[in-house]
């Protein structure tokens, strides 16, 4: 088995994801832009955990319904632009994988959890700046749903997909 890390993701509803891949394939840097849109809950668990991982996922939505997740608003992140969402059952579902993954998590997924879909990154921060202000000035809170989780293999780059895990009401 690959020792390579996983990433685990929030899967969003269809319309959510295309909206927001949409402006990722439009903002980001192309050469850079490896992966889709994502909701990160964990940036590094252990490859050579995975089964582990895997069983622990099953089981932790088989009683997760889809959850509302709002889009709450727009961050300047200096090279870029993301996405602000707010949810509680997310925020508390990520807490009790937390507790399970405890022993494995590294500093940057044991520091305070904010939920967001990055939307460009890597570029100026003039251009950064400009797509910020675009964006801001037509924004309107709105609510998308959560339906499941996203595994993957982080590859150096491109994520592989190991695992899509919905939430039991899906």
């Amino acid at each position: 088995m690959s020792q390579a890390p996983l990433i685990l993701t929030l899967e969003l509803d269809e319309a959510a994801f295309a909206e927001f891949d949409g402006q990722r394939r439009r903002h980001f840097p192309p050469a850079l832009n490896k992966i889709p849109a994502h909701v990160t809950l964990f940036h590094h668990l252990p490859g050579e955990e995975e089964r582990a991982v895997v069983e622990a996922l099953a089981a932790s939505v088989r009683a997760e319904a889809p959850m509302p997740v709002e889009v709450a608003g727009l961050r300047f992140i200096g090279r870029g632009v993301a996405y602000t969402l707010a949810s509680s059952r997310l925020l508390a579902l990520r807490g009790r994988l937390a507790t399970t993954f405890e022993p494995w998590l590294t500093p940057q997924d044991r520091q305070g959890y904010r939920p967001h879909v990055t939307v460009q990154n890597k570029v100026a921060p003039e251009e950064a700046r400009a797509l910020h202000r675009e964006l801001e000035a037509s924004f309107v809170p709105r609510t998308i749903t959560g339906t499941g989780l996203l595994l993957w293999r982080y590859l150096g780059g491109p994520w592989e997909a190991r695992g899509r895990f919905p939430f039991g009401g899906a």
